[in-house]
């Protein structure tokens, strides 16, 4: 008998904000980091959700499925989307079970049911497309001293201007595509993003000399929560990062 060979394929689904990625084949050790990224791929590209829907994916290791649960909390910094897994199979559920996958990972008998309990959490996204030129940087600084002031964030503007500055002149800079500024807001936590073409990863290196570039990516890395570099499903990259908007300090009234 003949060993049928590991393989995933993933065909995305968009419909009304939310992703649906139909995932079948056969989930092998050697497809694993194919499943992995590919959903964290479709996941940059989810405006408001991302759903699996694994009702035709054999898996052939049980351990395999822990997958889903390393794809949320991937997603859990940015996009910071909702996530759920579709299948109408016991012995998926039992798999999940066991290796305590629903624990982080909602999972539903259809479709539809996941849709509609899809929990579509209050955000706010303003999206500018920006041109390959000198004034890019400067276009983006006003888009988020804007944005900000609309949102009511003035304590976080400072450290968005910052970041958006550096993200899109490294995006200017280093390659041939225009670069696409994405600011969201979600519970009090900001998130500014830069999308290009190329899909050659955005990397943090040991500078050793004062006058060489990459001073700026480190000074994201200081004012922000988390930051990364996700690649796309339609190609190129996103490179975000991630601000917390500080509560309000409490005030306690000593009793009269």
């Amino acid at each position: 008998m003949t060993a049928v060979a590991a393989r995933v394929h993933l065909a995305p689904e968009y419909r009304g904000g939310v992703t649906t990625v139909v995932v079948t084949g056969v989930l092998g050790l050697q497809c694993y980091p194919d499943l992995r990224d590919g959903l964290l791929k479709i996941a940059a590209e989810a405006p408001d959700g991302l759903i699996a829907d694994i009702d035709r994916l054999t898996v052939e290791d049980a351990t395999l499925v822990t997958v889903f649960s390393m794809v949320a909390m991937r997603i859990s910094d940015w996009p910071d989307i909702p996530f759920a897994v579709v299948t109408g199979r016991p012995e998926h559920r039992a798999m999940f079970a066991d290796r305590t996958v629903d624990k982080f990972v909602p999972v539903h008998g259809d479709r539809a049911e996941a849709e509609h309990l899809l929990v579509h959490r209050p955000r706010r996204r303003a999206v500018q497309l920006l041109a390959r030129s000198p004034n890019a940087s400067a276009l983006a600084r006003a888009f988020v001293r804007r944005v900000c002031g609309q949102w009511a964030v003035p304590e976080l503007a400072e450290d968005a201007l910052l970041i958006a500055t550096e993200l899109v002149e490294n995006a200017v800079l280093h390659t041939g595509s225009s670069p696409r500024l994405r600011l969201e807001l979600r519970r009090g936590i900001l998130s500014i993003a830069v999308s290009d073409d190329d899909p050659r990863p955005a990397v943090l290196r040991e500078r050793l000399d004062p006058l060489e570039p990459g001073l700026g990516l480190r000074m994201v890395v200081q004012v922000a929560k988390a930051w990364g570099c996700s690649r796309s499903w339609s190609g190129g990259k996103t490179v975000w990062a991630v601000l917390v908007r500080r509560a309000a300090p409490r005030t306690d009234h000593a009793a009269g």
